[in-house]
This record gives C-alpha cells, sequence and structure tokens, in this order.
C-alpha cells in the first residue's frame, strides 16, 4: 500500500514543472533576462575586483616608500634637532670716522676718512643640561687695505693677543674672539665654572653708548682686555626687593705667554687674577666693582706681525740716525688694579658712575722710567686714578637716544684696556680729559625678524685734552705736558730717537656709524 503511494507522488512531483511551463511561457523569459544580468554584473564585479587589485598593489608599493620616506625624515629630523641646538646671531657694522691731533711740538696730524667693517658671527650651544658653549667670530678691518694703516702719532699698538679682534689694523681674517665653556648649577648650587677665551671687552657701562639692551662682558670697561682663562663664581639673592640679586667671581688669565725658554735668562708669563663683584642687580639698577692683580707684565708682548716683532727686539737707539726697537723683552713687575661702576635709570634717563685706582709695584727693571733720572729705573710704586661720568636720555617714540660722557685720568692712571674701540688711542686710558657726545637713532626699517634683530646708526663727537704723555703705557716716565722741564725733556727725547718722540697734546674725532644685529 505504502509503495504504491510513493509512485504516484513522484509521478506527479514530474509533471508540476510540465503544468507550470504550460501555465505561464512569459516567466521562462523573464528568468532568462535576470540570469544575463547577473551575468553582466558579475563581469563587472570582477573588473572592479581586478582594478582594486591593482591599486591595492600600488598602495603596498605607496606604503614601503612612505615607510622610507618616514625613515629618512626621522634621520633628518634628528640632524635638525642637531642644528636647532645651536643658537646662532651677529652684527655687521660699518664706521666712518674723522680725526685730527696736534702734537706737543707744534705738529697736525689728520686723517680725513677711514672706513672700517666689522663682522661679528655669535653662537651658543647646549652640551648638556648644565654646561653650555658661547663663542664669538669677528672680523675687524679698514677699507682699502689688508695690513696695519700709518700711525705717525706712535701711539697705536700693533696687533697682538690683547687686542687682535678689536683693532682694524689687520687683515680682513676671521678670528675667534670668544670660546668658553660654562658649568652650570654644579651640585645643584647656584654655582659655576668658566674656562676659554673670555668675555671681557665693552664691559659696563659701555653697553649705553653702543646702543645694547644688555651687559656685554663682565670686567668694568676699564678693563677691556681679550684674554684667556677661568673664572668660578657663586650668585644669591640679598632677600630685601631693593637689592635684587648678587654675584662673585674669582678670575684667572693669561695676558702673554713666554713659551719655551732658556732657564739661564728667560722672561715669565704674565697672569691676571682677582675678584669681580656684581654688589647687586634689580633692573636698571646694578653696582659693580674688581680688584686684580696683573703679575709680572711685559714692557712689551709678542706682536702678530713677526717683522714689526723682530723690530721691537732690536737695541734700544739713542742715535737719530739709527733705527732703534725696545731692546730684549723683559718683566717690569705687577700692577694692582682697582675699579667700580654704580650705574640706574629714571624714566628715560640713563645714568651711571664709576672710578678706578691703579698702583704699580715694579721690580728692579722699573716702571714709567726716566731716561734723563740719575738714579736709574724708577722702582717707586706710582699710584693713579680715573673718573667716568655719562648720562644718556631715550626717546622711545622717537627712536632716538642723547647721550654724553667724561673721563678723566691722572699722571699714572693705567686703563688695561688695548682692545678699547676707539680707533686711535683708548679714551678711558687717556691722562687727561676726553668729552664725548653721541645720539643713537633705531632706524624704522620694518618688523623685527628675530630678538636679535636691531638696526641704527650712530653718530658721535670725541675730544681729547692730554695732560701728560705716555697715555696707556707703563714703560716710560709721563711728562707733564705744560711743564717746561718737561717739555725740554721731550724736546730732546725727538732729537735722540729715530722716529723721534712727539705726544699727542689735544685730538678730535667725529664717528659715524651703521650697524645691523641679526
Amino acid at each position: 500500500m505504502v509503495k504504491k503511494i510513493s509512485v504516484i507522488a513522484l509521478a506527479g512531483m514530474l509533471a508540476l514543472p510540465t503544468f507550470a511551463m504550460a501555465a505561464g511561457k512569459t516567466n521562462v523569459a523573464d528568468l532568462e533576462k535576470k540570469i544575463d544580468e547577473l551575468s553582466r554584473q558579475l563581469d563587472e564585479l570582477r573588473g572592479a575586483m581586478a582594478a582594486q587589485s591593482k591599486q591595492n598593489e600600488a598602495l603596498a608599493d605607496n606604503v614601503d616608500e612612505l615607510g622610507s620616506d618616514m625613515e629618512e625624515m626621522d634621520e633628518r629630523s634628528e640632524k635638525w634637532d642637531l642644528i636647532s641646538r645651536f643658537d646662532l646671531s651677529g652684527d655687521f657694522r660699518s664706521r666712518a670716522d674723522f680725526y685730527n691731533a696736534d702734537t706737543v711740538r707744534g705738529r697736525s696730524l689728520d686723517n680725513d676718512t677711514l672706513w672700517t667693517n666689522r663682522f661679528r658671527l655669535n653662537m651658543r650651544v647646549k652640551a648638556t643640561e648644565n654646561v653650555e658653549f658661547k663663542g664669538r667670530l669677528a672680523m675687524f678691518k679698514t677699507w682699502g687695505d689688508q695690513s696695519a694703516f700709518s700711525d705717525d702719532s706712535g701711539a697705536m699698538y700693533p696687533l697682538f693677543d690683547g687686542n687682535v679682534t678689536r683693532s682694524p689694523v689687520g687683515s680682513s681674517a676671521l678670528y675667534v674672539d670668544r670660546a668658553f665653556v660654562n658649568w652650570n648649577n654644579i651640585g645643584g648650587l647656584p654655582v659655576w665654572f668658566s674656562i676659554g677665551r673670555r668675555p671681557t671687552t665693552d664691559g659696563p657701562p659701555a653697553q649705553l653708548r653702543i646702543n645694547s639692551d644688555e651687559r656685554l662682558a663682565t670686567p668694568m670697561a676699564f678693563m677691556d682686555w681679550p684674554f684667556d682663562g677661568v673664572s668660578a663664581g657663586y650668585a644669591w639673592n640679598w632677600g630685601v626687593e631693593e637689592l635684587g640679586s648678587s654675584r662673585v667671581r674669582f678670575c684667572y688669565g693669561r695676558g702673554f705667554e713666554a713659551g719655551l725658554e732658556d732657564t739661564t735668562d728667560n722672561i715669565k708669563d704674565t697672569d691676571f687674577a682677582g675678584l669681580s663683584w656684581d654688589i647687586m642687580k634689580k633692573g636698571d639698577r646694578f653696582a659693580y666693582i674688581q680688584s686684580f692683580m696683573a703679575f709680572d707684565l711685559f714692557n712689551y708682548p709678542n706682536f702678530q706681525d713677526p717683522f714689526i716683532d723682530y723690530g721691537a727686539q732690536q737695541p734700544v737707539s739713542m742715535d737719530p740716525t739709527v733705527m732703534g726697537g725696545y731692546g730684549d723683552r723683559i718683566n717690569l713687575g705687577n700692577i694692582w688694579h682697582t675699579a667700580g661702576v654704580y650705574q640706574d635709570k629714571i624714566a628715560g634717563l640713563n645714568y651711571f658712575i664709576a672710578g678706578g685706582w691703579s698702583q704699580t709695584h715694579p721690580n728692579s727693571n722699573g716702571m714709567f722710567n726716566d731716561p734723563f733720572s740719575a738714579t736709574g729705573p724708577n722702582t717707586d710704586s706710582e699710584n693713579g686714578y680715573s673718573a667716568y661720568l655719562g648720562v644718556r636720555y631715550d626717546l622711545d617714540n622717537a627712536g632716538l637716544k642723547f647721550g654724553a660722557e667724561f673721563n678723566y685720568g691722572s699722571q699714572y692712571w693705567l686703563a688695561m684696556a688695548p682692545g678699547h674701540d676707539d680707533i686711535y688711542q683708548s679714551k678711558l686710558a687717556t691722562r687727561g680729559q676726553v668729552y664725548e657726545i653721541y645720539t643713537l637713532w633705531d632706524l624704522p626699517t620694518g618688523e623685527a625678524i628675530s630678538k636679535y634683530a636691531k638696526t641704527f646708526m650712530r653718530l658721535g663727537y670725541q675730544h681729547y685734552e692730554y695732560d701728560y704723555s705716555g697715555s696707556a703705557d707703563w714703560n716710560m716716565a709721563s711728562y707733564d705736558l705744560d711743564d717746561a722741564g718737561d717739555r725740554a725733556k721731550i724736546d730732546m727725547l725727538n732729537g735722540m730717537m729715530y722716529n723721534g718722540f712727539d705726544p699727542v697734546k689735544r685730538a678730535d674725532q667725529v664717528y659715524v656709524t651703521f650697524e645691523a644685529f641679526f
């Protein structure tokens, strides 16, 4: 029975399609269309997948290239980071000077125009968190010259270690002006150590006259001598608002290296050692004092030019027909030097007052020696004094600043300033009086590109009145230029020396600068 029913059911199922096709031939046509559409869409999908595969391959290549680029960028960023650690700045100055002078014996000296260019490049970089390097390269030369220009006054010093980047009597070579390393926060304390070519030029209050917003050197301006050395210091706050901060330093340096010599007849090195104390610093108010000894001073240093150095070592001649030198290079003794400055600002008025004292301690070779002395070399200690005053009034809205300065030096005053920036003779070494007026004009040259940017011009006039001969020199007697007896000695020396002896009595100097800091 069951078998019969299964056969009947199977026969019915086989017959169903026949009945369906018979019922509607149009449904078959629709089905074929749908199959064709699905085939077309499948072909499109295959094509799109093939295109996507190519894109994926290209993307994979791009990813590989991007990975390489990222590695290169990592390498570059490391180099950029190394470069960015260097803080670079600089300045350029072009200066014109107009100078004339009258000598004791009636000569007139004149240089109607002396043009100079000075370029300096500063750098600062940290080696570690507490160790940093600071350096400065400098070029300083006259227009139209690559060697020392003529100096009939006989007062300008040839190039040596103490003025090599500060005097335009050389070539356009780029010299190391400053290069030193500071180790700060030693042991987590406000203590530091510094070694190298020292920042010892353009010290306070010089920044007012040269239009700087900050202190430019450690020592006061009476010490304007580039040298190599070390210092160690300690800083603190007074705990009183009005007094601000303070710091004290011990400084040591070498002003002259004697070299390898025969021990039977040698000259000693010239060294400096002393204390430098920022008594207080609060805003524009600043008080400072320094005191140091210059040990075993030379009669003359090693000059850079070998021809000049050779000539300097020739015997002294008192025959006007024979060119002589300074004789053997020898030590003359020590000099004790002390100076201080106080400066402040009230509204737009900047002012300062400074003073200095020098005292010679000669050995048997003497200092301030008079060739006419019947007792030989002068082994007495001679005291010298200097006073220095100045003001500057700022008209910030107009970009103008007006300044005036005065300094006086006594007969035996010694400023340690071979690195002065007065071209011919240091005004702060003058034994007599110097009057100076100047104007600073901050030029309207557009928006500053960096924090160092500044452009300005400086116009100034200096008048020198010398009371005594030999400013800045500790070798020869300082003669009173108004004393008849000393004038007679000057006349005799003039007739006895090959190049004569005719000190400058008075001088006038006008200067104008164009300066850009960047």
